[in-house]
């Protein structure tokens, strides 16, 4: 088994920032790519961010420029830095992880509440 555990969420205001954070445990050999999704009331889910097992990330066009993925392989961690952020941000926020453990585990994190007043 492959756990997340996020931290990081909250309210914050219009233009303000929050670093969201993903840490992974259990037994694992290595980890593909790390994602960010999130889902806003009475909408899908939508990918937000993606970052590579290379280091190599992508974003969601509504994010770009203002969001940053990063991850620290020797923590097993995946972060996300959104700056600027929208009251069109406000969701619940999710980290997504495949990983290589005795097999393949997709995992996701228990997500954290992201609010931003205007």
């Amino acid at each position: 088994q492959v756990q997340l555990v996020e931290s990081g969420g909250g309210l914050v205001q219009a233009g303000g920032s929050l670093r969201l954070s993903c840490a992974a445990s259990g037994i694992i050999f290595s980890i593909n790519a790390m994602d960010w999704y999130r889902q806003a009331p009475g909408k899908q889910r939508e990918l937000v961010a993606r970052i590579t097992s290379g280091g190599t990330p992508n974003y969601a066009d509504s994010v770009k420029g203002r969001f940053t993925i990063s991850r620290d392989n020797a923590k097993n961690t995946v972060y996300l830095q959104m700056n600027s952020l929208e009251p069109e941000d406000t969701a619940v926020y999710y980290c997504h992880v495949v990983a290589t453990s005795w097999g393949i585990r997709e995992s996701w994190g228990q997500g954290t509440q992201v609010t931003v007043s205007s």
